[in-house]
């Protein structure tokens, strides 16, 4: 009996033992990354610390700049384009330097979306500032580009290359 207990011990052992094993397979072909390859995003707020920032730059910006803001001049510009045109809300945040603002004093800011003006404000003090307003229907185009920009209505300062700066801009563009 303990021989025929050994046996179908044995024999069990060695079916669970048997297993089939897949045939070996070379690795896929590897190719070289694409170069400078960059996948395809729709932006609508146009952060300065973005490194494709200068891709929606439109007009009045200084090559003046720090990781996360750069200067302007009076009326910067970008270009962005949303999938959808309801519920937009203009949003920017900027900064009034406190240099500019002892020879300009107060200072009055433009909110512009496709050259249309959505407000303005006084600015009486520098420092951070934050803007946000909804976009009237119909001013943005669903598909289609849009333009955003902020004037500065007096400059401060001079850049070297003689551009007259206006603000030091963190992010502009639309939301939803």
């Amino acid at each position: 009996m303990k021989h025929t207990l050994g046996l179908v011990c044995a024999a069990v052992l060695i079916e669970v033992s048997c297993q089939n094993t897949p045939e070996p397979f070379a690795p896929p072909v590897q190719r070289p990354p694409l170069e400078d390859f960059r996948p395809y995003r729709i932006s609508t707020i146009v952060d300065m610390s973005n490194e494709e920032a200068q891709t929606h730059f439109v007009q009045d910006f200084t090559s003046i700049a720090a990781p996360n803001w750069r200067w302007t001049g009076l009326r910067p510009t970008v270009r962005v384009r949303v999938s959808s045109a309801e519920n937009l809300r203009y949003t920017i945040d900027f900064a009034i330097a406190e240099a500019t603002f002892q020879v300009t004093g107060p200072v009055t800011v433009s909110f512009l979306v496709n050259d249309q003006m959505l407000d303005r404000a006084l600015y009486n003090h520098p420092g951070n500032q934050h803007f946000e307003k909804a976009v009237p229907a119909g001013w943005v185009t669903a598909g289609q580009d849009a333009t955003v920009a902020a004037e500065v209505d007096k400059a401060g300062a001079t850049a070297a290359d003689g551009t007259k700066l206006g603000m030091i801009l963190v992010r502009i563009g639309l939301a939803q």
